[in-house]
């Protein structure tokens, strides 16, 4: 069953994803998006990526609402910057900062939880050196944005894959 339907969860929430973008649930739309979502799968599996392993998944619902709760933050920050012009003395910059997380599962959740954080974007990762690269559009203080990414995030995903 796993050759043929290699990554299920994928599958099926493309197979959601696509339905919800179509705004319907007819036996067409539902057909397409099982066509989609297999094609998915298999595309996937030719990939050869690694099943994740998820140690304590439980703790994933925690990890969202910290994540929600910064992206509305920053989106109020950036929204405050557009509307006040930029005039605070708060300056775009970029920032490394030290990751000890190697799993490919994890560090794809961290890539887009810095992404969907709007100020920031994910710039390289060297994993020779464990450094992550990041812009922030607003840098007030440095040591913070290690602290964020290395312990409300980077630690969270250690819990949640190793």
């Amino acid at each position: 069953m796993s050759r043929l339907f290699p990554h299920p969860i994928l599958s099926l929430s493309l197979v959601a994803l696509w339905l919800i973008l179509q705004q319907s649930v007819s036996t067409g739309q539902i057909l397409l998006g099982l066509v989609i979502g297999f094609a998915a799968g298999q595309a996937t599996r030719r990939l050869g990526l690694e099943k994740p392993y998820l140690h304590r998944p439980w703790l994933i619902p925690e990890l969202v609402l910290v994540v929600t709760i910064d992206i509305v933050r920053s989106n109020i920050a950036v929204l405050w910057i557009i509307l006040t012009g930029g005039t605070s003395p708060k300056t775009a910059n970029f920032v490394r900062v030290p990751i000890q997380l190697r799993d490919r599962t994890a560090l794809a959740f961290l890539a887009v939880i810095v992404t969907a954080t709007p100020g920031t974007i994910w710039l390289e990762f060297d994993e020779e050196a464990g450094e992550l690269l990041l812009h922030v559009l607003d840098v007030y203080d440095e040591a913070a944005w290690i602290d964020i990414i290395g312990n409300r995030y980077q630690g969270r995903l250690v819990e949640i894959f190793t």
